[in-house]
């Protein structure tokens, strides 16, 4: 029998365990780990259980389960806990997938309009005629970037003045008999020699042939460096005919 003392006057007698009771014994059965607060059930007390930590969470903080038998204490507890879903990381994966796709993609549409705006420049100086149209052909006849014409032309300013049909007849070539011509001042077994293969057809006087004849003999013989260089120089930095 219950003392009194621990009933409230007017009510009937608790029918089952402590509303307190239900909930710990339920989360003690599916595994749960009380932090909110700590309670202790003593042999043979009949009256509520003592906490001995601050009260449980709130609410808001407690399962669909748990909170459903906090407002009616004859809701049992679902013995099973909700499993971790991957779906999430497996998303990740594929967002990263997709911007590195993106991102190639990014690179690559900027690649090809930096080669457009490079060939429309190149064909607006061929348009336009002259030593640096002559240049930018041979450098593309060549395949060689078009940041070497500078070097190109430094290398025709000084051997011809950027006269495609000036001829040498007082050096050691000439006196050979061998005299060289054209922009970059090759002898004619130079030119023959390293002209662009589509262009053996041209004179040696021709300005876009001569240019890739030079350039190649500078190339092979002195390295791009040197033809990016403007040619050789010597300690003084004066220019070196090759």
């Amino acid at each position: 029998m219950v003392p009194a003392r621990h009933l409230i006057a007017g009510s009937p007698p608790p029918s089952g365990p402590s509303l307190r009771a239900t909930v710990i014994a339920s989360a003690a059965a599916v595994g749960a780990v009380a932090t909110g607060s700590l309670t202790m059930l003593l042999p043979g007390e009949t009256t509520a259980p003592t906490a001995v930590a601050d009260e449980a969470p709130a609410l808001g903080s407690l399962s669909a389960s748990t909170a459903a038998m906090l407002h009616n204490p004859t809701t049992h507890a679902v013995g099973t806990l909700a499993p971790v879903s991957l779906d999430g990381f497996t998303t990740a994966d594929q967002h990263l997938t997709m911007l590195g796709k993106a991102t190639d993609i990014a690179a690559r549409i900027a690649e090809a309009h930096q080669r457009e705006a490079e060939q429309a420049r190149v064909d607006a100086l061929v348009a336009r005629g002259g030593v640096d149209s002559w240049i930018a052909q041979a450098l593309q006849i060549l395949d060689l970037p078009q940041n070497l014409a500078p070097g190109v032309k430094k290398i025709i300013m000084a051997e011809s003045g950027g006269n495609p049909r000036a001829i040498n007849l007082t050096d050691s070539n000439a006196r050979r008999g061998t005299p060289s011509q054209g922009l970059m001042q090759t002898i004619p077994t130079t030119f023959r020699h390293y002209v662009a293969p589509e262009l053996a057809h041209k004179p040696i006087t021709d300005p876009v042939a001569n240019i890739t004849a030079g350039v190649r003999y500078m190339v092979e013989n002195y390295g791009i460096d040197t033809l990016a260089a403007g040619g050789r120089s010597n300690a003084a930095g004066s220019y070196i005919g090759y």
